[in-house]
């Protein structure tokens, strides 16, 4: 790069800001409208943007956040094991090697170098999860013994080299996943993608001179930094602590899984400390540090200090954001697994994780924290061979739920905290894959969890098989409900089953894990997510708000009366104002 210091005037600045997060949103918009394969097209789990030679985040899409701030461990992994050992015009690299920096194996990395004036100046990449990339089971693993069991691993592999296509490796790749034209056809978009991103950068550095670009990324750079530091500085120093327990690890049952977390913040930073939680599991449930434990600590600050909606102005997404931000997690623990060890079920944590923080903030951050979520994801893998002999392999990510907020309920049925991925139409589901969805509908058999600002509510989602197949599926919270803040109550935790349509046989109780399990024809997965936690009392919840809950069948008439104090007649669908006020006197007067 040419003269960092070089002082860029406000106006340019914008301008130049505006361009690179437009080059990123391209970037992104392209890779998902190019792509086949439904958990890219449609739920958009990618990531794409612009880096420096020193692997710096430039820009980054708004995508989803567990690929924020990944790439540049893609970056310093493809640095010691890049093929021919530097970059050429026209090389194009497949990553997604988890102990080389990957944030697990699905995740496939295309980068491309961009070049100006004869010096390559940086890189243009992406990153986008693979329906299936030939690992032991289609789709998704849980209960394997190693890395090596997780499919096709690259680091720093060139599948074009100085513009020439590597036909042996792209060989390799079709004949190595059961889904090899979606695999195939969705990296040729990552491709397009990055490509086109390179192609912006070296537009942009002609229009304004390679300087003044540089200067200007730097300088957004240490605005972010600047922004976030500031927010920090505003935390009372001290050590914020929360644990918590995940369910297992998909294969040793009734062996719960301590996570614990320490928020410590020094002046301007902050440490990220996982000391005390599990060890690294015998399964692929463990989590990749430097593409994932580390990505989700600085997905969890970006959400609490630097919200776009509420924060006076908006912060732009590079690597200025992760610098006052660092994290420990002990070598051969769950956070920062020894290789070999296998690590592709890597999610859950993640968000359990971030949610851990936010429960350990609460005390020094009570208008920004949220109580509770999901702080899960389930992730399925549905499966199968088709007439015609070949495999077909759907992903499908289900939605979540917030914890209550300082000023509204959590929203209902969405992804949350490190997740942004969209649902699947269910009419492309049925035109492409033998399933059919049966149910999808908000729960009604639990309660969300009350408070002045009560939890959201989780999804009811059942698909039905249409032919025999396999089903892996990854999510947590089956023992821990999404707890209350500040006097508001538990949510609600989540459940799986598993049943045929056409016999009168109960549904099994699934664990939340389970891998590569064979399924019949007419079989179901109905999955209950987790329904958040309640934020303040429930005696202060607008009562108005209680009716409609109880309308809507979110609420009993009876928990209504017993949690809220509120009284209703449900045969009018109004509420007695008076009683109301002399039942929470009498209820606050217990306590």
């Amino acid at each position: 790069m040419l003269n960092k210091i070089q002082t860029i005037d406000p106006i340019t600045l914008q301008v130049i800001r505006g361009a690179l997060e437009t080059i990123a949103e391209e970037m992104g918009h392209v890779l998902y409208r190019m792509s086949f394969s439904s958990i890219i097209r449609e739920s958009q789990d990618l990531g794409a943007g612009l880096f420096d030679l020193e692997f710096n985040t430039l820009c980054e899409s708004e995508s989803t956040p567990m690929h924020i701030g990944s790439i540049p461990g893609y970056l310093k992994g493809i640095r010691d094991t890049l093929d021919d050992g530097e970059w050429f015009e026209g090389d194009v690299v497949v990553h997604n090697h988890p102990y080389h920096g990957a944030s697990h194996s699905p995740d496939l990395a295309i980068i491309v170098p961009i070049f100006y004036d004869g010096r390559q100046v940086g890189y243009a990449g992406n990153t986008a999860h693979h329906i299936d990339i030939g690992a032991a089971t289609p789709g998704l693993i849980i209960d394997v013994p190693d890395v090596y069991a997780e499919g096709m691993l690259f680091a720093g592999t060139k599948i074009y080299s100085k513009g020439k296509r590597n036909g042996t490796m792209w060989n390799f790749i079709r004949n190595n996943s059961r889904a090899s034209r979606q695999l195939c056809d969705d990296i040729e978009a990552q491709i397009a993608s990055a490509r086109l991103g390179a192609k912006r950068f070296v537009e942009l550095m002609d229009r304004y001179g390679e300087s003044t670009v540089f200067s200007a990324c730097n300088q957004l750079m240490d605005y972010a930094e600047t922004m976030l530091r500031k927010r920090i500085a505003a935390i009372p120093d001290g050590e914020y602590r929360a644990e918590g327990y995940l369910d297992d690890d998909g294969r040793n049952r009734g062996k719960r899984l301590p996570v614990k977390v320490c928020v410590r913040v020094i002046g301007d930073s902050i440490e990220v400390d996982l000391t005390g939680s599990a060890d690294q599991t015998q399964t692929a449930y463990n989590v990749p540090f430097e593409g994932s434990t580390k990505v989700a600590a600085y997905a969890a600050f970006r959400k609490l200090l630097l919200d776009a909606a509420t924060s006076e102005t908006r912060v732009p997404s590079n690597q200025g954001s992760f610098r006052p931000i660092s994290v420990t997690a002990p070598r051969g623990s769950i956070f920062n697994p020894i290789p070999p060890a296998a690590a592709e079920a890597r999610f859950t944590q993640c968000n359990y994780m971030i949610d851990l923080i936010i429960k350990a903030l609460a005390p020094v951050l009570p208008e920004e924290i949220i109580a509770g979520s999901s702080a899960s994801i389930s992730f399925a893998s549905y499966a199968g061979v088709g007439d015609n002999g070949e495999y077909w392999v759907f992903l499908e990510v289900n939605e979540g739920a917030y914890g209550g907020r300082p000023r509204s309920d959590g929203p209902d049925a969405i992804d949350n905290l490190m997740a942004n991925t969209r649902n699947n139409p269910l009419e492309d589901l049925a035109m492409h894959i033998p399933m059919i969805c049966e149910r999808y509908e908000l729960r009604t058999d639990v309660s969300a969890g009350a408070g002045k600002y009560r939890g959201g509510i989780g999804v009811v989602k059942a698909q039905r098989m249409l032919t025999p197949g396999f089903i892996t599926h990854e999510s947590e919270r089956h023992n821990d409900a999404p707890w209350g803040v500040f006097g508001g109550r538990p949510g609600a935790v989540g459940r799986c089953e598993i049943y045929n349509a056409r016999t009168d046989e109960a549904p099994r109780v699934m664990h939340s894990k389970f891998h590569g399990l064979s399924v019949e024809k007419d079989d179901v997965m109905v999955y209950y997510g987790p329904s958040g936690g309640g934020y303040g009392d429930p005696l202060e919840r607008d009562p108005q708000k209680v009716l409609d809950d109880v309308l809507d069948d979110f609420c009993s008439q009876q928990e209504a009366r017993d949690i809220y104090g509120v009284v209703i007649d449900l045969e009018a669908e109004t509420l007695d104002g008076a009683e109301t006020d002399r039942l929470r006197t009498r209820l606050r007067s217990l306590r």
